[in-house]
């Protein structure tokens, strides 16, 4: 079988965890947890890779890296920071959790990119020993260089049984539009977005109303960048699926243990019916509550 481009720049690691090079830059994949809301608690039901670069040993921003790349090499990069994941995903995650993944659209310029994109994923999966089914490609806001090539990409990962996700959904025209061109398995609402609808009663009851009608559809969704305790709260009001942040859990680079998410649920931010019944008057939609909430072990006040 041939040797997938994203392969050839992973080097190997004692510790277990595979590194990518590229040039100057040693790439590294941090893993966020995803968790789900499941009868009062909240448990981790997939991971998202984030890639993590350095250089001489120093952390550099992400999106310093990305800006630093040749055009010409940015299809290989990212490539490369999903065979990273995926590779470190089959060494480090539990085997029964989502694993997503990020495409780019703006990189679809003509069929043949789509093609090699698919050959790649299918080569990593190959090696890393990962059903295609555990993984969830994440399409970011960008606009397809070729929309007839990306289309015909995204229906063959269905065939194949990957899962899509829109990201950074914010309700614009050209959100709906990604949702109705896509029919993806799962929508991820923008953080700022929906921090801002969070402020007030009638933008908490827009974000359950709309959340309402993607699970009509059998589409679930992801509130992100969840900052507090009271955010939990709303988000779990607003009948979301799923929920990711740094009120839950911050990004952890490999080598790291992440079974210990499931040995420590975290207890859903919401108050308990005697804490309904003893508070005068209803918290207000963007306050954070003051409730002690677990956090993998220990408690912690948010």
């Amino acid at each position: 079988m041939p040797r997938s481009i994203g392969i050839a720049h992973i080097v190997r690691r004692d510790d277990g965890t595979s590194t990518g090079v590229w040039g100057v830059h040693v790439l590294k994949s941090a893993f966020q947890p995803i968790f789900a809301f499941d009868r009062g608690k909240l448990s981790v039901v997939a991971f998202e890779g984030l890639i993590r670069p350095f250089r001489d040993g120093e952390p550099w921003a992400p999106g310093a890296f990305f800006s630093s790349i040749d055009p010409a090499d940015r299809l290989h990069v990212e490539t490369l920071t999903r065979t990273l994941h995926l590779l470190n995903a089959a060494a480090f995650l539990p085997a029964d959790r989502q694993v997503f993944v990020n495409f780019n659209p703006a990189l679809f310029v003509e069929r043949a990119v789509a093609e090699t994109a698919l050959r790649e994923m299918r080569l990593v999966l190959h090696e890393a020993g990962i059903d295609p089914q555990r993984i969830v490609c994440e399409v970011t806001e960008q606009r397809s260089g070729s929309q007839d090539a990306f289309f015909d990409f995204i229906r063959t990962l269905k065939a194949d049984g990957f899962r899509i996700a829109v990201d950074d959904y914010g309700a614009e025209d050209s959100d709906m539009l990604r949702i109705r061109e896509l029919q993806p398995d799962i929508v991820k609402f923008d953080a700022r977005w929906i921090a801002r609808l969070m402020e007030s009663g009638p933008g908490l009851a827009l974000l359950t109303t709309m959340v309402r009608a993607f699970e009509e559809q059998s589409i679930r969704t992801v509130f992100e960048g969840i900052e507090d305790a009271g955010q939990i709260e709303l988000a779990e009001r607003a009948g979301t699926s799923m929920i990711q942040g740094y009120a839950l859990a911050r990004p952890q680079i490999v080598p790291a243990d992440f079974t210990l998410y499931d040995s420590s649920p975290l207890v859903a931010a919401g108050p308990t019916p005697q804490e309904r019944r003893r508070d005068e008057k209803p918290s207000l939609p963007g306050v954070a509550s003051r409730r002690p909430v677990r956090s993998f072990g220990r408690r912690a006040a948010l």
